[in-house]
């Protein structure tokens, strides 16, 4: 009789559309905390999600402790792919802040700054197998974990760098109203165009999985693919604070793109961008020309970008 009531269950929830939240939604927690100056705290978190412990680090603003009435809005900044392939190479997490002034750009702003592990080459997202799975990693687990730990406000922009500015843009539309803005750095918002999915595909092989390990197939596993496109999702960005930049994959006086990385996040964008304005959806862009797919670029974005940040974040009038 008990096992007919389950089955009569599992029936009702098929027939009416509900989804059932993964196991491991629930039971994240922190195992480990390390405070790196007053500013700055790495987390090691241990992830239902990922199967595994994975770091994040937390850039508080200089006047956290001295206004302890006051809650900050959130700032999360995903980090690109293959830093582990670097000469030196660089623990994912720790990206911006190794390779750009993140800490000291945000010394003065009134915001919490959160840059979690993703994984090299995971692409913020659930894998074919089902693990790991960075998106309840990032949008349950650490979401929930930071605000309960930290005097932070529900105002959320999120911004990232190559497959971080993906990440961005794929939280903002599948994450409806989590996010108050969005922005993507040489990203890649639309996967299905060949150029990007065959970047993507020789990002997962350069890492060592096979180029359908993440999405399946682009033509036999198509509606996968598209169901995490951007592209193909541009209406629920719909009331979404939107930035995208790229350069072209030019070095500075050449005549032709010598990066066909930048150059493929620059068509992927573009393509991008396009839509939504055809589609009404409003989108600050900066298409700045020569660039290549490099951190001098990203960390000049970032501040570029920041009095849009700020003013999504109900910050208008921070520099």
């Amino acid at each position: 009789m008990r096992r007919l009531f389950r089955i009569a269950i599992v029936l009702l929830v098929v027939i009416a559309g509900v989804s059932i939240p993964p196991a491991y939604a629930e039971g994240a927690r922190i195992v480990g905390e390390v405070q790196v100056d007053d500013r700055t705290t790495d987390l090691v978190i241990d992830s239902p999600a990922l199967g595994t412990t994975a770091m994040v680090r937390v850039l508080l603003p200089s006047n956290y402790a001295a206004r302890p009435e006051r809650s900050f809005p959130q700032l999360w900044l995903l980090h690109g792919c293959c830093a582990d392939q670097d000469p030196v190479p660089t623990p994912d997490y720790l990206g911006w802040a190794a390779h750009t002034d993140v800490e000291e750009f945000t010394v003065d702003k009134d915001v919490v700054v959160i840059m979690p592990a993703g994984g090299y080459a995971a692409f913020y997202s659930t894998w074919r197998s089902g693990m790991p799975d960075w998106e309840t990693f990032h949008t349950n687990e650490v979401r929930e974990l930071v605000e309960s730990k930290y005097r932070v406000n529900r105002t959320r922009a999120v911004a990232g760098l190559s497959t971080g500015g993906y990440g961005a843009m794929a939280y903002a539309f599948r994450h409806k109203g989590m996010f108050a803005a969005a922005a993507s750095y040489s990203g890649l918002p639309n996967t299905l165009l060949p150029a990007a999915t065959q970047l993507i595909q020789l990002i997962l092989v350069r890492q060592g999985h096979g180029p359908e390990d993440l999405w399946g197939s682009q033509w036999w596993d198509h509606a996968v693919w598209s169901a995490r496109n951007p592209f193909d999702h541009v209406d629920d960005l719909r009331g979404t604070a939107l930035y995208v930049s790229s350069g072209d994959g030019r070095q500075a006086g050449a005549s032709w793109p010598t990066d066909p990385i930048e150059a493929a996040a620059s068509a992927s964008s573009r393509t991008f961008t396009d839509r939504l304005r055809l589609r009404g959806i409003p989108v600050t862009v900066d298409y700045y020309g020569d660039g290549t797919h490099s951190w001098p670029h990203w960390e000049r974005e970032l501040h570029t970008s920041w009095p849009f940040l700020a003013a999504a974040l109900g910050l208008a009038g921070s520099e």
